[in-house]
């Protein structure tokens, strides 16, 4: 029996990442899922260990060191890298005359410094297996959705041009693509003491022309593709998987809990 192959998933203790991890771990994957919540990742690694070898390394992505050593381990258990999922984000919703250089820093550290760093030292074990990089950016990179955004705006911009000169610098050996999700409900796929359904009202489901908000597996679903052989000849691609939310709002929609 061959080497398993092994997905390094930043952020993917919940929301996107965890339904990330459990279609990968369905897939025959194995998983590092790399979080800075303890508890959340104690969390993913204990219901999902049924499905396939997964582990939890607690990660602050914007810090250089833990982010190596966390590579370092998911090598150890599970002898390589094929697959970095970029996931884990951090929001500031503030006004650029009341956010301190902290603040801004700390989303741009977090959700675009992190790709630097989950790159430069996963980039050997990628080249070895022909593996790929994808990245989650949001619809915020292409427009403006709501006032107070800067910081994230400008970090998933940010993941989007990385995600473009990635694809040529690493070339052939290694894909790089990048997935811009829309409105998404996180919240069913929170660690238990999160975890709720949550009622949103019909415009907002109205907002999409494909019917409804977004899910997290929708995402995963579109990781898992970008992952596959099956796209092989894809890389260097920005995909939003919004449901058509981008071609639609004309005005912009305020910022609720959870979004």
């Amino acid at each position: 029996m061959g080497k398993l192959k092994c997905a390094f998933i930043t952020g993917g203790a919940q929301g996107i990442g965890k339904a990330t991890a459990h279609r990968l771990l369905s897939e025959g994957w194995a998983v590092t899922v790399a979080d800075i919540d303890n508890e959340a990742g104690n969390e993913v690694e204990e219901e999902m260990a049924a499905l396939g070898p997964i582990s939890f390394q607690p990660t602050d992505v914007a810090d250089e060191g833990q982010v190596v050593r966390a590579l370092a381990e998911s090598v150890c258990r599970f002898g390589g890298i094929d697959l970095v999922v970029n996931n884990a984000f951090t929001t500031c919703w503030m006004k650029v005359t009341e956010m301190d250089f902290a603040q801004w820093n700390r989303v741009l550290a977090v959700n675009l410094t992190s790709i630097f760093l989950t790159t430069k030292y996963a980039e050997p074990y990628l080249r070895a297996c022909h593996g790929s990089i994808i990245s989650i950016a949001s619809v915020h990179s292409v427009t403006g959705l709501h006032a107070n955004a800067e910081a994230y705006a400008s970090s998933k911009g940010g993941i989007v041009a990385l995600t473009n000169a990635l694809a040529v610098s690493l070339c052939p050996e290694i894909r790089v693509n990048c997935i811009s999700p829309g409105l998404v409900d996180s919240y069913p796929w929170a660690k238990s003491r999160r975890r709720h359904i949550n009622d949103y009202p019909a415009y907002r489901h109205n907002q999409h022309p494909a019917g409804r908000i977004g899910k997290p597996e929708d995402i995963a679903a579109a990781v898992a593709y970008l992952a596959s052989p099956a796209a092989s000849f894809i890389t260097g691609e920005h995909l939003l998987v919004d449901g058509g939310m981008t071609k639609k709002v004309t005005v912009p929609w305020p910022i609720e809990s959870g979004e």
